[in-house]
């Protein structure tokens, strides 16, 4: 038999065998939208309890308790029999004898809810009702649980849990007016902490006889009206206030209230200047109140602290700076504060030396004792102090910027221990007395692993492995993620993933889709699973698309000088980067120069719109959704921290905003879409756009979502909006 009959031969029985092999399953928009068939389990929902042995878990209904080496239920706190609603949200007290239940919860905006609130007694099983006579915001907890502060109608109430008085704290909230102990939106949105809670304006001292609050006057703010269509012969109206670049902030004042004597009080002005933020409320002590002020160019904040007298007469203050801290670009407002419980230390974190780093100070004057952490890299999360120990728990961007690791500091300054050696993504959290951790880690390619750990490091038990995602992932036929890295004009190396089909046919050019976000100090390329957007992003590959992300300058995990480099030129080098990107990929064999395109939303939005305009001979086609098309029409405190104003910095304004260069666009290659209701990046931002495209004689496609917001979803809204976008993609590359 010649070796040309043998090759024969073999080539049909592996024909054979092609045929028997199960085909790839097609990835569809439903699986990504609808069904999220590849979005991945995160884990059980439980809170650690005080003595660290133990975790809660709402399920089915009612809330047990469990035993954390065992992982086996021990009791039930809350019977679904012994209350009348489904169980929302809950906190419990510090004494764990009671329990906060929420329930009929109404999103208002970003963080901020209403809702109905009930004390639930586990020692006389009594449900008792916090608010009445309408939903109630923000209520916290006294320490010891006998009373809750909440805001309703903008004004400020304690319930007192053991005679059920009711006390009204202010009188004067209005709407659109006064708020009494409620950031307003731009604080909300701008100043909330990064770990998804929104900020608080409301703080009880540790023994529970002082309710310090921020009271905004935002009176002098400009109302933003918004648009609402709900079937009715007129639209409805309503409106918030929304200080823009250079437009009045609220007045933000401090009050202490003292139950004992009922005595309310201002704090003094602090030195504030007038257009002053003051952002975080910690108390020290019982005694003492440290206020986080910041000016509104964002380049000093200071620690202020007061010392309120013994409140028998009349509420007085002693004021002193605790600390400073000053940046030439911006401070970022961080929550990494911690007062250790003897009052002498605490520990505090800053960019001064290149890299985010903790740090140990004195109470007493204010002095820096020592670093806490070192190195070239950023710590990016601080989970508390064990005094018991001295020792301290954070995360860093290490190995590599992409990754996250988890170390146990020693607050006397020994080495410190790396508890998640490998690469990818790790974040834990930690029982109160940081005996036991949950872990959830991640990479690029791998869904959430789950695992309940001893802080010596040992796992024992997983709680969560994806292991049905994982063979999902392969009956679909989903393609590793890859890094890779490219110089820029300045010499930089910036980051980037790619995903591309398995198999590239020789000689074939591919198109390229870039998902960008850009803003200051995030980061789109990073080691850790994907199961949402990703799962969009396998669709586009099985449809034989690349799609890649870059971090370009200004994003974070490399430290303060390339995430601060792009103040007073936000967007500049950022569009520089993305277009420099593009041009390197389409130098590459496989990729066709002609077919690259961009996408983003928000400030990835802004960055795509940038990029076809201004890289027009290199992006054929974007997509941009709720996109800021003009920096001067948006909120004052994020863009001020970055822009400064309109006065002082007009070129960088009007260098950087793409509604000043529509006359760019080339072809009909170009589609924006935006929630109409849209109360962070405001419709006006699209609909002026709009006008300069029309008024330069461009063609593109323009999607709108009535009553819909930035996040543009609810009622088949993100389905629709992902299948325009998708089509749009297909069809224009």
């Amino acid at each position: 038999m010649t070796l040309r009959i043998r090759l024969s031969l073999l080539l049909c029985v592996l024909c054979g065998l092609v045929t028997l092999v199960p085909a790839q399953k097609p990835i569809t928009l439903e699986h990504c939208f609808s069904d999220y068939l590849f979005y991945p389990e995160g884990g059980p929902n439980f809170r650690f309890m005080k003595d660290g042995r133990h975790y809660t878990k709402l399920e089915k209904g009612e809330l047990a308790r469990y035993d954390v080496v065992t992982q086996k239920k021990d009791s039930v706190l809350i019977n679904k029999k012994e209350v009348s609603f489904t169980i929302e949200g809950y906190r419990l007290s510090s004494d764990e004898q009671s329990i906060l239940l929420q329930a009929n919860t109404v999103p208002v905006y970003r963080h901020s809810v209403l809702a109905d609130y009930f004390l639930f007694d586990l020692r006389s099983r009594k449900l008792t009702p916090v608010n009445t006579g309408a939903p109630a915001q923000e209520v916290l907890l006294s320490p010891d649980g006998k009373k809750a502060a909440y805001v309703m109608n903008n004004d400020l109430y304690i319930r007192h849990f053991i005679d059920q008085r009711l006390e009204r704290v202010t009188t004067d909230g209005v709407a659109n007016s006064i708020i009494n102990g409620l950031p307003d939106w731009v604080y909300e949105e701008e100043f909330s902490p990064v770990s998804g809670d929104g900020m608080k304006a409301l703080a009880w001292n540790p023994d529970g006889a002082r309710l310090a609050f921020l009271r905004f006057d935002e009176r002098a703010v400009p109302e933003m009206p918004l648009t609402w269509y709900e079937k009715g012969m007129y639209p409805r109206q309503s409106s918030f206030k929304y200080p823009k670049v250079g437009a009045p902030n609220s007045k933000v004042t401090v009050h202490i209230y003292d139950l004992e004597n009922a005595q309310l009080a201002p704090v003094p002005d602090i030195k504030l200047a007038p257009d002053d933020y003051l952002v975080r409320l910690n108390w020290a002590s019982k005694f003492n109140l440290v206020v986080t002020r910041l000016n509104r160019m964002q380049d000093t904040l200071d620690l202020i602290l007061l010392s309120p007298d013994g409140l028998r007469k009349q509420l007085s203050f002693d004021e002193e700076l605790l600390l400073q801290e000053v940046d030439s670009a911006y401070v970022e407002v961080q929550d990494h504060l911690r007062f250790l419980e003897d009052s002498t230390q605490f520990i505090w974190a800053s960019e001064r030396s290149g890299y985010n780093h903790l740090y140990l100070y004195d109470f007493i004057n204010g002095n820096m004792l020592r670093p806490l952490t070192t190195g070239s890299y950023d710590v990016t999360a601080f989970y508390g102090v064990n005094e018991q120990t001295n020792t301290f728990y954070y995360q860093t961007a290490t190995p590599t910027p992409l990754d996250r690791q988890v170390w146990e500091g020693d607050l006397k300054g020994g080495a410190p221990r790396l508890l998640t050696p490998w690469s990818g993504y790790s974040t834990p959290a930690f029982s109160p007395t940081f005996e036991y951790y949950t872990l959830r880690w991640s990479d690029a390619n791998t869904p959430p692993i789950v695992t309940l750990n001893h802080r010596s490091g040992r796992v024992l038990d997983t709680l969560t492995n994806n292991k049905s995602l994982v063979v999902r992932r392969k009956e679909y036929g989903l393609v590793n993620k890859t890094f890779w890295s490219f110089t820029n004009a300045v010499g930089q190396e910036l980051n980037g993933w790619m995903l591309r089909p398995d198999s590239l046919e020789p000689g074939k050019r591919y198109p390229v889709l870039f998902d960008i976000y850009g803003g200051p100090g995030s980061q789109t390329v990073q080691n850790q699973y994907d199961g949402y957007m990703g799962s969009w992003h396998q669709y586009l590959v099985q449809r034989g698309y690349i799609v890649v992300s870059v971090d370009n300058r200004g994003t974070g995990g490399r430290g303060r000088d390339f995430k601060k480099c792009t103040q007073l030129e936000l967007g500049r080098y950022e569009t520089e980067d993305q277009i420099a990107a593009a041009r390197y990929l389409g130098s590459l064999p496989y990729v066709d120069p002609q077919r690259i395109g961009i996408w983003g939303w928000s400030f990835g939005g802004y960055l795509s719109t940038s990029c076809v305009l201004k890289g027009a001979d290199v992006f054929k086609m974007a997509v941009a959704v709720a996109p800021v098309t003009n920096w001067k029409w948006y909120d004052s405190a994020y863009t001020e921290r970055y822009m400064h104003t309109t006065t002082d910095n007009s070129k960088g304004y009007e260098s950087n905003s793409p509604v000043n260069f529509a006359s760019l666009l080339k072809g009909d290659n170009y589609l924006l879409c935006h929630g109409i209701a849209d109360d962070n990046v405001h419709w006006q931002q699209a609909v002026e756009l709009i006008n300069a495209l029309v008024k330069a004689g461009k063609a593109f496609d323009s999607y709108s979502y009535p009553n819909r917001n930035h996040g543009i979803y609810g009622e088949n809204a993100t389905r629709h909006l992902f299948t325009k976008i998708s089509d749009f993609i297909l069809s224009k590359l």
